[in-house]
């Protein structure tokens, strides 16, 4: 009798909880991208795998955990041997939930929702961070590289427009790893690749040809910010803008296809944060000057304290009308001509 078929295996995941489904967000005014016809395009990593290239990437990518320096914190520890750093995590990947996704930017949305799959832990550690059980606690399962993409392939077989890595850095060479597994299934839809922004330019490299759309967020545009509210990240600002930069290398503007899902580029989210605490207008700035006015930007209202965030007066509430309303009027001052808001 032959094995569980990838339909079994996504009903298997929804049946221990790590399918639920997530509601849309309202209220959204959508950005714009540019278009392609779906028929002419095909996710870069097939080429890759074709090349035998993707399994020299996968050999790289692991031989990093042996003195780990997937993220700039530079740790140095062996995950190999189960050591660990400041993300808590060893070298097995650990999943917090996998689900189709209505909340996400609507052309990473559409109908049929973006699949998400969470990774526990993370290398930032934010005092507010709003999915603190998943990035603090580290809550989730672990799991195989070859279930991990057997689930990415269940996604696909769900309806899903797109394969969304939530937190992946510390993961990185499990993903990759799974990707092939997931390939062999059929896997021909975009890899997202939606991350805090803390990247380095070496592990971006290799993922280069294997992202189809980064989704990194750019948090603070003042090093002492990041400092006192992620773990001491005190090079972040110039980290994230040399990585987002790199991602725009890579993939370029924004392109979807004929229903507006997108396909392929940059989108950099923006969390509007009390007081500009994550200076907002120092950010839209480097978009406008460094990316392009066009580069897609969510400016994001939905801040609320959480985890240790109501130890810090200052992030002990949410943003005022008239502090968002600032945040877009330094969007259009800047310059920006394609930014979704709120």
């Amino acid at each position: 009798m032959d094995g569980p078929t990838r339909r079994d295996f996504a009903w298997t995941m929804v049946e221990a909880g790590l399918f639920p489904v997530v509601e849309a967000a309202p209220g959204r005014n959508p950005a714009r991208l540019r278009m392609i016809r779906r028929k002419e395009w095909r996710p870069c990593y097939l080429a890759l795998e074709s090349s035998g290239e993707l399994a020299r990437r996968v050999g790289l990518l692991h031989s990093i955990y042996r003195e780990c320096h997937l993220c700039p914190r530079q740790c140095g520890v062996n995950r190999l041997k189960g050591e660990t750093g400041i993300c808590r995590s060893t070298s097995r990947v650990k999943v917090a939930s996998a689900h189709p996704h209505f909340g996400e930017e609507a052309p990473l949305v559409g109908r049929r929702g973006s699949g998400t799959i969470f990774f526990s832990n993370c290398n930032l550690r934010c005092e507010y961070c709003q999915n603190w059980e998943i990035s603090h606690r580290g809550d989730g399962s672990y799991m195989s590289d070859e279930a991990l993409g057997r689930l990415m392939a269940a996604m696909q077989d769900r309806g899903c427009h797109n394969i969304n890595l939530v937190t992946p850095t510390h993961c990185v060479p499990n993903i990759v790893s799974a990707l092939r597994t997931a390939i062999t299934l059929g896997l021909r839809v975009p890899l997202v690749y939606n991350c805090g922004g803390y990247e380095p330019l070496e592990v971006l490299r290799l993922l280069d040809g294997i992202v189809d759309i980064y989704l990194p967020d750019f948090k603070y545009a003042d090093g002492a910010m990041a400092e006192k509210y992620s773990a001491g990240a005190r090079d972040y600002p110039e980290v994230a803008m040399a990585a987002i930069a790199e991602m725009r290398r890579q993939v370029g503007n924004l392109t979807g296809d004929e229903d507006g899902i997108a396909l392929r580029g940059l989108m950099i989210r923006h969390l509007v944060l009390p007081d500009n605490i994550a200076g907002t207008e120092k950010f839209v700035r480097f978009v406008a000057e460094k990316l392009g006015p066009d580069t897609y930007v969510n400016l994001m209202s939905q801040y609320r304290p959480e985890h240790r965030a109501r130890h810090y007066p200052e992030l002990a509430r949410r943003i005022t009308g008239a502090e968002y309303r600032q945040a877009i009027n330094w969007a259009r001052k800047a310059g920006l001509t394609n930014f979704e808001t709120q």
